[in-house]
């Protein structure tokens, strides 16, 4: 059974393995289940570089996103993230926000904008999400209080939006305290639903 979808999971995390890695790794494989192509991609193992605000990505006008003056692997990732049709993306809580690993690469993502100088605010280039999105954040806190206490979902969001996606479900997983993946039946069944949500 073959769906024809492409589904990218982007991990933010720095430790393969854990409870971010995966509860991604569910969501992909229930998307594989129903048939899609399914990807991962570890920010930790690209080359990626901090943007330095030039905003020479900005300046061009069009539908497509800005071209990065910086050389290194952003532009095959986002190829990555462009062919794919659904993007399952994680990243862990660090000092009540989603890690620096995935900021830095959420900052990359303003080639998506336009904003000229000389102009008061940015803009979209494509104000329509096209992709669905499932968003992933994990915490040593109770998962209902970091929900509110963090900025990790408005984070992600935030990403989700600029990679073009519109999210159809957060997994919040609180009170991890062990490096290694152990998940809940309930975040499996969770992360198995949003899987099959993805794919039909």
């Amino acid at each position: 059974m073959s769906s024809g979808k492409k589904v990218v999971g982007i991990v933010g995390s720095y430790r393969k393995g854990g409870t971010i890695d995966t509860v991604v790794s569910e969501v992909l494989a229930e998307a594989e289940n129903q048939g899609a192509e399914i990807s991962k991609i570890y920010l930790q193992d690209r080359q990626i570089e901090f943007c330095t605000n030039c905003r020479v990505c900005l300046q061009e006008p069009g539908p497509e996103r800005g071209d990065c003056v910086l050389q290194d692997e952003m532009d095959g990732i986002l190829q990555e993230v462009e062919a794919a049709d659904s993007l399952v993306i994680g990243a862990p809580v660090n000092f009540g926000n989603i890690n620096a690993l995935t900021q830095r690469f959420l900052e990359r993502c303003i080639c998506y904008g336009y904003w000229p100088w000389n102009t008061p605010s940015p803009q979209m280039r494509k104000s329509e999400a096209s992709k669905k999105a499932v968003l992933i954040s994990a915490t040593a806190m109770p998962g209902f209080i970091a929900r509110w206490l963090s900025g990790a979902i408005k984070s992600l969001k935030t990403l989700a939006k600029m990679l073009g996606a519109k999210p159809i479900g957060v997994i919040f997983v609180g009170k991890v305290i062990s490096k290694h993946g152990g998940l809940s039946d309930k975040i499996k069944r969770q992360a198995r639903n949003l899987g099959h949500k993805l794919v039909v």
